[in-house]
């Protein structure tokens, strides 16, 4: 098949559906004096639309600008989404039998350095831009012009780094009219194939020219991103508005310095390296040639760039979780000030492993040691955010919401990903699973496990905020549940065939692997579905979605957690269209935590009725809750399988004791039922009998009484640093399954308090 063809068709056909959107919403939108638009308005609108994009083309607004870029990123997010798309559709098959390989090489080049560069980071610095200065009490951005050209310097560096593709169009439609050997340099210039790491000499030696207009591209997106990484320092240091202190600024403009603060210093160095390489292309300079500095000097520069960006890509999404995940939980957010220490500590700790990327090359054993040290110990920061995550999530008032169900899905396949990136960081695995598709899912896990879940978490958040109008609510939740299902089945499914060997970077592979590669590609579809439901409602829901009728739209008043940007909202709204202040009960709004109230509304508290209906209700709620918990501790445990410490062997033991056929899968069913049916019953009846205050410290106290059974039951003779993963690893198994359990017996106690109060309220 023709790759160009059939890209240029998806986009076009993705853009067309966009348009199709948009004209349909508006043109049935109802006018002030009742009718409906008319065709003989076309020209009216058009010319409107005309000044509409000079305003946008000129503008200097803060908001707007933020908009743009948003707008930008989503577009390049689409188009590096097509390509993974077509990527996965490759691996179907064990053959390359729709791609050749060098499309396939073409096409993981292109979908790594799209989404890198010129999606996430743009849409972050859209989302700064919008809320930032509202959230610091700022008018604007510290320089307003500057911020206008740093965005509009991103376009042309997008075309130039994907020009190959139009080039390759054009001049495949050119050869139906004219001779071919009339064109050669169109004919030669195609999309580039030589990796995302454009590892020299390969990229040196590669006689495509898109390999200069891509390091164009590059080069001017670096200045780009400098630029308004400058704006955003200058902007939280000089431009707070009065009552804004260091010490009471919010979590997400830290964020946001912190990762400008690593840009700053980052993106100089890969534009520098980008000249030389341009330079060793086409002037004849040795900077990355074996005779002059050699092609691991590249690898150098390269990653002292590359990983810093992973930090300049994942702090902003940390930010948002810090600011939205208290929203939704009725608490402020755990320990403040260590998740800022953790996040400058995540920044300097960032520049000093990128070797850890180069452990399979030659260089001196000596400092792979000490990248490995580093390495290990960037752990610790991040281990900090997700604990304070889950500590903020303690006892909380959890609201089931679109947003919250990405912020702990993204707590969920962070952890996964953190934890197998740890062990990445000690050389010999390294060395082992590097080219492997182990490191394809670690990085996934994390930079689609968490990045996108908060782009789209924000974009529910303060979509009322934007455009003074409420999305679908349930097609967002179900969006959500999708992106979550599809991105675990996919780079689950990835570690684990990279944990069996599978190589990367290959479009052929062994036949032994196509069950599961076929696996990954549904679940990537379903990532694919759920960003088109995205979209859909965001478009649709511009112009038809109910309008916000309240001044406090996520009833944030009742947990003192209305800030900044909700108060400017607000002024607004008071302002334009005479709405009163939303003020909500006295008697319900409170600080953070009322332990007071949350203990007279514990769960447990007479759980085990003496009527049949609170029964059933009890055993339905306890199988919910040790369903989530057992799915959450399966994770644990499978991933303490997948690196050896834990022999699943040890449960066919489990099978016979019941006299079931003693295999490993059916113990590990049985050990699943029990998990799910019989320790949450226990939980239930015995859980005002055990120690701690809240659900959450009963709930650890039983995962930690039960994990020791387990950790007796099924041991299998490890000794060394293999028993101590063992315990490490059963531990924290067992602890994911009791705050699983416990989290979700305090939603379903909330959500049947709900229920009574409403029938109570209709008697």
């Amino acid at each position: 098949m023709n790759r160009a063809v059939v890209e240029v068709t998806v986009l076009a056909t993705l853009f067309v559906a966009c348009v199709g959107l948009w004209w349909r919403a508006r043109g049935d939108r109802l006018t002030s004096d009742g009718g409906y638009v008319e065709r003989d308005a076309l020209l009216d609108e058009i010319e409107r639309l005309q000044q509409e994009a000079l305003r946008w083309l000129t503008t200097t607004n803060h908001r707007e600008i933020g908009l743009l870029y948003i707008a930008f990123g989503t577009v390049a997010g689409l188009w590096g989404g097509v390509d993974a798309m077509m990527l996965r559709t490759e691996l179907l098959t064990p053959a390359a039998d729709i791609w050749t390989p060098e499309t396939y090489n073409a096409l993981f080049t292109t979908h790594g350095l799209t989404m890198l560069i010129f999606f996430v980071a743009p849409v972050f610095f859209g989302i700064g831009n919008y809320v930032l200065p509202l959230m610091i009490d700022a008018d604007d951005m510290a320089f307003p012009r500057v911020n206008a050209i740093g965005f509009w310097l991103l376009p042309p560096a997008l075309l130039l780094a994907r020009a190959g593709l139009f080039f390759q169009v054009a001049g495949q439609g050119l050869t139906l009219f004219v001779d071919p050997d009339s064109i050669p340099f169109i004919l030669t210039v195609r999309e580039v194939a030589v990796g995302w790491t454009l590892y020299a000499p390969l990229s040196i030696q590669s006689p495509n020219p898109q390999v200069d207009l891509l390091l164009v591209g590059l080069h001017l997106s670096g200045v780009a991103t400098t630029v308004g990484a400058i704006n955003f320092i200058a902007t939280v240091a000089f431009e707070r508005g009065e009552g804004v202190t260091w010490a009471n600024l919010d979590i997400f403009s830290w964020n946001m310095l912190v990762t400008s603060g690593i840009a700053l210093f980052a993106f100089p160095l890969l534009g520098s390296a980008l000249v030389m390489l341009l330079m060793d292309r086409n002037f004849a300079t040795t900077f990355f040639a074996v005779e002059g500095g050699g092609p691991i000097l590249w690898q150098h520069l390269f990653w002292f760039w590359g990983h810093p960006e992973v930090y300049i890509l994942f702090l902003p999404a940390t930010g948002l979780m810090s600011l939205i995940l208290p929203k939704f939980v009725g608490r402020s957010l755990f320990g403040f000030r260590a998740v800022v220490y953790s996040t400058l500590g995540l920044s300097v700790l960032s520049f000093g492993v990128w070797a850890h990327h180069m452990f399979a090359t030659g260089i001196d054993p000596r400092l792979k040691a000490s990248f490995m040290a580093v390495s290990i110990a960037i752990a610790v920061p991040s281990a900090i955010k997700v604990f304070n995550w889950l500590t903020t999530m303690w006892d909380g008032d959890v609201r089931l919401t679109a947003p919250m169900i990405l912020c702990v899905g993204g707590i969920g396949t962070f952890i996964i990903g953190g934890v197998t990136g740890v062990f990445l960081a000690v050389i010999p695995i390294d060395i082992l699973y590097h080219g492997t598709y182990y490191v394809v899912g670690h990085f996934h896990l994390i930079v689609v496990g968490i990045i996108p879940f908060l782009m789209i978490a924000a974009s529910y958040y303060w979509y009322p905020l934007i455009t003074g109008r409420w999305y679908d609510r349930r097609l967002a939740r179900f969006q959500s549940v999708l992106l979550v299902f599809g991105s675990t089945v996919t780079f689950m499914t990835l570690l684990v065939i990279g944990g069996l060997g599978l190589p990367r970077r290959q479009a052929i592979y062994p036949a032994e692997y196509q069950l599961a590669q076929q696996i990954a590609t549904v679940g990537a579809y379903v990532v694919g579905l759920s960003a088109l439901l995205w979209l859909y409602n965001m478009l649709v829901s511009y112009w038809q979605g109910a309008r916000v009728e309240t001044t406090d739209p996520w009833d944030l008043k009742r947990t003192n957690q209305f800030t900044n940007e909700w108060q400017w909202f607000e002024r607004r709204l008071v302002d334009r269209y005479d709405m009163d202040p939303y003020e909500p009960d006295p008697d319900e709004v409170r600080p953070a935590f009322d332990a007071e109230a949350a203990s007279a509304s514990s769960l447990t508290a007479g759980a085990v009725g003496s009527t049949w209906r609170t029964v059933v209700e009890n055993a339905s709620v306890a199988a919910a809750g040790g369903v989530v918990g057992t799915v959450l501790m399966a994770g644990g445990l499978g991933t303490a399988a997948l690196v050896g410490v834990f022999d699943p062997i040890a449960l066919t033991e489990l099978a016979e004791l019941v006299g079931l056929p003693g295999t490993p899968l059916v113990g590990a069913l049985l050990f699943l039922v029990g998990g799910a049916v019989t320790w949450p019953l226990l939980f239930l009846a015995f859980a005002e009998y055990l120690p701690g205050r809240l659900l959450f410290e009963t709930g650890l106290v039983f995962a930690t009484i039960i994990s020791s059974g387990f950790l007796i039951a099924f041991y299998t003779g490890q000794t060394g640093l293999a028993f101590v993963g063992y315990v490490a690893f059963v531990l924290v198994a067992h602890w994911a399954y009791g705050v699983g359990l416990a989290v979700t017996f305090r939603y379903l106690q909330a959500k049947r308090r709900e229920r009574h109060d409403h029938a109570g309220t209709e008697a």
